[in-house]
């Protein structure tokens, strides 16, 4: 099965508390809420202690094109996927270490900025791949955006066995921030999303370096993704002509809890698998609520989230990047061989992707 050797991270150079943020959000925002005091407790009740983002604080409260921001969104993001892709690919951590020149498919995950050409076509001007990587660029899946980057890894390395695939997801929520936007989505947007990017190489059974590794990696087994029929407003951007307005519907973490469990246990029955089965899950931290959602809905114990606990606390939600940060915190751990993994991630649609993972 293909596995996952490495993952890389690129983050942003502006790092906000959240005290920090909440402060601003009380200079913008307590003239039109008269409950603003009320309301800014979901930044204090979010379990996010600090944030990074493209630019420095006080760029979010001047005025901004739709070009503008855009623009700021493709040069940060060039640059962030060049850290991601180059501490994927070369650094320290990496369970193998590869040449540009190796990758045989790069596929480019975002939701938050507009890019013709792709960014991984201006990534690829900048690090030295070969010409003929096959590039494969998905826009829209949100939240979702990552753990579908890997799943379309693997049935690239199921098609082709020797190939040597990167997922990047880059996210630059902080730029579609709307300072004029004083609805309720925009104000908790502004406590929970973030910035960042991650880059995960992935690699099929007959890539022969992958045959040395002594500690156990995970490898993909099988994925599955549902949509949630008549769900379009549950999450999403609405496109406006000053840029993306955040869609954040307040029923996600109900919506959870029911409806998750049944996709979720019909996904591992395939695989002669319960829920009980899963020792490592590499869930996506939507918020606290979604996590908290996630424990109810499958009953599980709150230690089986802590890592993603802890990347919501120190990073926020970055949308796709974050499951991959995530990942990271999972191949740092010392994981027995044999124990089942399960990725989870909920995006706009409203959509749910799964993958089953096993440490080999």
């Amino acid at each position: 099965m293909p596995k996952i050797c490495s993952v890389g991270l690129g983050i942003p150079n502006y790092k906000i508390t959240q005290e920090k943020a909440m402060e601003f959000a009380n200079h913008l925002f307590s003239n039109t809420f008269k409950d603003i005091k009320r309301l800014l407790k979901v930044f204090e009740n979010g379990e996010i202690k600090s944030r990074y983002i493209a630019k420095n604080l006080n760029w979010y409260g001047q005025d901004h094109s739709f070009a503008e921001k855009n623009n700021a969104f493709i040069d940060e993001s060039i640059e962030l996927g060049v850290k991601a892709i180059t501490n994927c690919l070369l650094g320290d951590s990496s369970s193998i270490q590869m040449d540009y020149s190796e990758v045989d498919a790069f596929i480019t995950i975002c939701t938050t900025g507009l890019s013709t050409p792709s960014i991984d076509a201006k990534i690829m001007n900048r690090l030295p791949f070969r010409t003929d990587v096959k590039r494969i660029p998905i826009w829209g899946l949100g939240c979702a955006g990552g753990a579908s980057g890997l799943s379309r890894a693997y049935e690239y390395c199921l098609a082709y066995p020797k190939a040597k695939v990167i997922i990047l997801a880059i996210e630059l929520c902080s730029l579609t921030f709307q300072k004029d936007d004083h609805s309720k989505s925009n104000l908790i947007g502004t406590s929970l999303f973030a910035d960042g990017a991650a880059c995960v190489l992935v690699v099929g059974d007959e890539y022969k370096q992958i045959n040395e590794q002594k500690s156990p990696l995970p490898s993909i087994y099988a994925t599955s993704s549902c949509l949630m029929k008549d769900s379009l407003d549950v999450m999403g951007w609405e496109v406006k002509s000053d840029g993306l307005h955040v869609i954040f519907s307040k029923d996600i973490p109900t919506i959870v809890e029911k409806w998750l469990k049944p996709n979720i246990e019909n996904f591992l029955q395939k695989y002669q698998l319960k829920i009980s089965d899963i020792s490592q899950l590499i869930a996506h931290p939507g918020g606290k609520k979604v996590l908290t959602a996630y424990e109810n809905a499958l009953n599980l114990s709150p230690l089986i989230t802590e890592d993603a606990r802890k990347i919501l606390s120190q990073f926020g939600n970055m949308s796709s990047p974050t499951i991959f940060f995530v990942l990271k915190r999972m191949l740092e751990k010392d994981i027995q061989e044999g124990e089942w993994g399960l990725a989870l991630a909920l995006g706009p649609g409203f959509s749910s992707e799964q993958l089953l993972m096993r440490w080999e």
